[in-house]
């Protein structure tokens, strides 16, 4: 199991109220709530092994080069000292975050991310090395991008109506929802464009053309490569479209589609049977007021070391 962290924590920050703190005022309601969604999930679908990976860069200046407008409404200032862009997140999330990645770190859970790189890539990276070692994978994530890591042992865990209605994503269903095949979703979104990720896509193409360009012709660069050679199967208005967009289509694949090649350190993913330091998980639940959700998370823990 990949677990897009970041996408979960705002999750749970917008989930759950406010009003929830610790004994000493501070607002833990991501941490309480990233923590039981990780243990629901737990439960639920039983993962050998598990990594909880993060945004190192959210905004990697390799995909800004490319495309400009890649994330850009959502920078909360840009310092133009040569800094990265800082991500726009709310005051009151910021402190919980190394909270909560210090409660997995007790749960003996792996958490990584690698700099340069977004966590779609670090889970990109590691649901290709799995699939090509022959295991299952189950991507949770809300970021539709990650439909393109979708393949007959990659399933994506879609969030996008919250942690109880996650809809499971296979090649099948991918096709049934989108009409495409998953491993040309981030082709499509290209072409359609994607206002969430500041993608412009290509005037005059929506949803149904895009979906019926990929369909018909493949990825971004055989569709470039038909319009550019007049091939009569695409369609004049199509092609007079997509070699208008050429520069735009040139670079934008790769800043849609997750990176399979992220520099990665040895990690101990197997999902232990208990708690790695129970003291710290015990004494994160009492300073933060999150012993209900530590008992729910080590509960987790057991019962899926008891089902193995």
């Amino acid at each position: 199991m990949l677990i897009d962290s970041a996408g979960l924590y705002f999750r749970a920050f917008y989930g759950v109220p406010e009003s929830v703190t610790s004994p000493d005022g501070m607002p833990v309601n991501a941490v309480r709530g990233f923590t039981d969604m990780v243990s629901t999930l737990l439960t639920k679908y039983r993962p050998d092994r598990f990594v909880a990976c993060l945004d190192n860069d959210w905004r990697p200046a390799f995909r800004v080069a490319l495309v400009p407008s890649y994330k850009a409404h959502r920078v909360a200032t840009i310092t133009g000292s040569g800094e990265p862009d800082i991500e726009e997140v709310p005051d009151l999330l910021t402190p919980q975050v190394p909270v909560l990645l210090a409660v997995l770190k007790a749960a003996g859970l792996c958490a990584v991310g690698s700099d340069g790189f977004e966590a779609d890539d670090v889970i990109a990276t590691l649901a290709h090395q799995f699939d090509q070692a022959g295991d299952e994978v189950d991507v949770v994530s809300g970021d539709r991008d990650l439909i393109g890591v979708v393949t007959d042992r990659v399933r994506l865990l879609y969030t996008g109506r919250g942690i109880t209605k996650i809809a499971e994503l296979t090649p099948s269903e991918v096709l049934a929802k989108y009409g495409i095949p998953a491993e040309f979703y981030p082709d499509f979104a290209v072409l359609r464009g994607d206002p969430s990720d500041g993608l412009p896509g290509v005037a005059g193409i929506g949803e149904k053309t895009a979906a019926i360009a990929v369909t018909k012709f493949g990825p971004i660069e055989k569709i470039l490569q038909l319009a550019r050679s007049g091939d009569p199967q695409m369609s004049p208005t199509i092609r007079t479209r997509v070699l208008a967009a050429a520069d735009y289509l040139g670079v934008a694949p790769d800043v849609v589609r997750g990176r399979v090649d992220v520099p990665l350190p040895l990690l101990e993913t197997a999902v232990p049977a208990a708690p790695a330091d129970p003291e710290m998980l015990d004494a994160l639940g009492e300073k933060f007021g999150l012993t209900s959700s530590v008992q729910r998370l080590r509960n987790a823990l057991t019962t899926l070391a008891a089902a193995r």
